[in-house]
C-alpha cells in the first residue's frame, strides 16, 4: 500500500511556519506584502509637496502648522506575492523506497499552505515531455484543499525537459518561481540554465529545491545491478562497489556544484532536500536557511 501524501501529522506540521520572501513585490493584487507601489494602507511610508487633485484629507496639518506648507502622508501599499510553483512529473522521479514524488507533492502542498495564509497568490504547473500543464491555483486558504485535491492525482510518467516547460510560462508579474525536481537528466545544467535565464528576465525570484531518495544520496548495494533509466528505459550494467560508489557521490557533488553556481548566477538559490527528512525539518531548517520561511 502507497503511502499516504497528506495525512494529520503533515497538515500539523504545516501550521508551524510562515512564508518570508525577500523582496518587494511592484504588482498584483493588494495583499499581504509590502509593495515599492505607493497607495492607502495603515502603513506609512514618506511625505510629498500637495499637488492638485490629491486627496484633501491625507494633508499633513501639523507639518503645515510648522513649515507652512501643505504635504500629505504617502503610505505603503499591500501587494500579494506571486509564487509560481515548477513541479517535475517524469517517470524519474517515481523512485525509493521513500519515494522522491510523494516528497515532491509534499512540499509543493506545504509552500502552498503558507504562501495562501500569508495571502499571496500560488500557480502551480507540472513539467512532462517539455510541456507545461497547469493546475488551479488560487489566492486565499479557501483554495488550499482545491489545490491539495489536485496534487493527490498528479501522475509521475514519461521525460521531461525542465527548460523547454518553463520557456512555455506565461509570466507577466514579479514573483517568485519554485522548481521542484531532482535535476537529474542527460540535458546537463547548460540546457536548465536557459530557463534560468527565462525566469530571470521575467523577474523572477528563483528556487530549486533538489529532491533525492536515501538510495541516490548514498547508495550502499555491493554487488552486480541492472540500473533502468524511469524515462528512457536505457539498461547499464554495473558492479557496485566502494570505488565504484565513491565516484558517483563525486560526480553527484560536482554537478551539483555546477547547479549552485548556475541559479546563484541568476541570483537564485538552491535547496537540496532527502527523502528521509520530515516535512517540518525541510521547512523549517532547509528553506528556513534560505530565507524562505521564518
Amino acid at each position: 500500500m502507497e503511502e499516504k501524501i497528506f495525512d494529520k501529522d503533515y497538515f500539523s506540521a504545516l501550521k508551524k511556519v510562515n512564508l518570508n520572501i525577500n523582496q518587494k513585490l511592484s504588482s498584483g493584487s493588494q495583499g499581504g506584502r509590502k509593495s515599492k507601489a505607493k497607495g492607502v494602507s495603515v502603513e506609512f511610508s514618506d511625505f510629498r509637496e500637495y499637488a492638485l487633485g490629491d486627496d484633501f484629507r491625507r494633508i499633513d496639518w501639523n507639518a503645515y502648522g510648522r513649515l507652512d506648507k501643505l504635504f500629505i502622508k504617502v503610505f505603503m501599499e499591500e501587494r500579494e506575492g506571486i509564487f509560481n510553483i515548477f513541479l517535475d512529473s517524469s517517470a524519474s522521479m517515481d523512485f525509493g523506497e521513500k519515494n522522491k514524488k510523494i516528497m515532491s507533492l509534499r512540499v509543493a502542498g506545504a509552500l502552498t499552505y503558507i504562501a495562501l495564509n500569508n495571502l499571496d497568490r500560488v500557480n502551480i504547473n507540472t513539467m512532462n515531455e517539455g510541456k507545461l500543464f497547469p493546475l488551479k491555483g488560487g489566492s486565499n486558504s479557501k483554495s488550499f484543499q482545491n489545490i491539495i485535491a489536485n496534487l493527490s492525482e498528479v501522475e509521475f510518467k514519461g521525460k521531461t525537459n525542465i527548460s523547454k516547460s518553463i520557456c512555455k510560462s506565461n509570466l507577466k508579474k514579479r514573483g517568485v518561481s519554485i522548481i521542484i525536481s531532482d535535476f537529474l537528466d542527460s540535458l546537463g545544467v547548460k540546457e536548465l540554465e536557459k530557463s534560468l535565464r527565462y525566469l530571470a528576465y521575467n523577474k523572477q525570484e528563483i528556487i530549486l529545491i533538489q529532491v533525492l531518495s536515501e538510495e541516490e544520496i548514498n547508495p550502499k548495494i555491493d554487488r552486480e545491478v541492472t540500473l533502468i533509466d524511469n524515462e528512457c528505459d536505457e539498461k547499464v550494467k554495473l558492479t557496485l562497489n566502494s570505488r565504484v560508489i565513491e565516484a558517483y557521490k563525486s560526480e553527484l557533488k560536482k554537478y551539483n556544484k555546477n547547479l549552485e553556481k548556475a541559479v546563484t548566477k541568476y541570483g537564485g538559490a538552491l535547496i537540496k532536500v532527502s527523502t528521509e527528512e520530515k516535512i517540518e525539518e525541510i521547512i523549517l531548517k532547509d528553506l528556513s536557511r534560505k530565507g524562505i520561511t521564518k
